[in-house]
């Protein structure tokens, strides 16, 4: 498998002419490379052949994966879709919902966003707002969602609502999930820019947007054990890693003959592999701890805690040690990116300091 992605990712490169990047996942929209990653077998990897799947494991999704980040391949339009929808709806989803989406999700072509953070709810989502109120036959939707990655681009935008009253004592109940195409009426995307220009975030409206009980995903009321369950591969995941790899790797190359005649320079990486290998094995026991079915949500959290905080410090590993170098514009520009993305890092997912509460309460600390 990872012989085969490899191929696929240099063949792919040199016909099409895209050059890897720090944080493809989030800001490398490609629709054309989905496709392509799709026609060759390397989405939908998890997926049963009936809908269009590879039928293989969890760990050979894994390998691919890496090797996509590694390459900085320009892998955002399928991401959300591939890493988040399609398990769920593989879990919680209808037979009717499966065959409508699963196989255009293994073509690369459809984009999904995830619609659960609001203004007033970010990383506690227990205290989500959105509302979606029972029609005859449906559901109607009204409130916000921020942070809406790739939904200017999105084929659907998967929200967490409330559909229950909410009780101070157990916050968690009463929340769903529904299935929302963006051509909705009543769904309205706005832009959020980076200070850079970039629009990969976006807030959403809903306005009372009318949804059939047929684009319910999973059961009324249980949205935030489904939700819980997406975050597990959402925060474990090679990405919360590898995001820097293709800066890493270039500047290894770089800096290799440079290193042989400096000790300092040569421990200096020596560490950033190190603590690189140990939080791979670390993401990998959290793997393996969900193809076996078990729960793994502290341990996600921990690895998400402790990977983006890698991320964030190689950036300053590897700036420091090209300080030592000559400059090469092509590298430095590299580097510029991973410096404009580098807070988002420990954002997104959920923010580290509310992890590490989570991680202590699953610890039974209060």
């Amino acid at each position: 498998m990872r012989t085969g992605i490899r191929e696929f990712l240099r063949a792919d490169r040199d016909a099409y002419g895209w050059v890897p990047h720090v944080d493809s996942w989030l800001s490398c929209w490609d629709e054309g490379f989905s496709e392509r990653l799709g026609a060759a077998g390397f989405l939908g990897i998890t997926t049963p052949r009936e809908y269009g799947g590879a039928g293989l494991g969890h760990l050979h999704r894994y390998v691919v994966t890496e090797e996509l980040l590694a390459h900085g391949a320009p892998v955002a339009a399928h991401w959300i879709a591939d890493r988040q929808v399609a398990p769920a709806l593989l879990t919680y989803g209808t037979e009717e919902q499966r065959r409508r989406i699963l196989p255009r999700i293994a073509a690369g072509r459809f984009y999904s966003a995830i619609g659960m953070s609001e203004h007033g709810a970010g990383s506690d989502l227990a205290a989500v707002s959105t509302r979606a109120t029972r029609t005859e036959g449906g559901w109607k939707l009204s409130g916000t969602k921020v942070w809406t990655s790739g939904a200017h681009h999105s084929h659907q935008i998967v929200v967490l609502a409330r559909t229950g009253a909410l009780d101070p004592e157990h916050r968690h109940a009463g929340l769903s999930q529904f299935l929302v195409p963006c051509d909705t009426p009543g769904v309205t995307i706005s832009s959020i820019e980076l200070m850079s220009g970039e629009h990969h975030f976006n807030e959403v409206l809903l306005a009372g947007v009318e949804i059939a009980d047929a684009d319910v995903l999973g059961e009324i009321g249980n949205g935030w054990q489904q939700v819980t369950s997406e975050l597990s591969f959402e925060r474990s995941g090679p990405e919360r890693i590898l995001t820097t790899m293709p800066l890493i790797s270039a500047a290894l190359a770089r800096l290799a003959a440079q290193a042989e005649h400096d000790d300092a320079m040569v421990a200096d990486i020596g560490h950033l592999i190190a603590r690189l290998t140990s939080l791979r094995q670390l993401s990998v026991g959290v793997a393996r701890a969900l193809v076996a079915g078990q729960s793994a949500a502290n341990q996600a959290a921990l690895v998400k805690d402790l990977g983006t905080r890698f991320e964030q410090e190689s950036i300053d590993i590897i700036a420091d040690l090209l300080d030592r170098s000559p400059t090469d514009p092509g590298l430095q520009a590299v580097v510029n990116t991973g410096w404009l993305h580098r807070p988002l890092f420990t954002l997104r997912g959920g923010t580290n300091e509310v992890l590490r509460g989570v991680v202590a309460r699953g610890m039974g600390l209060r």
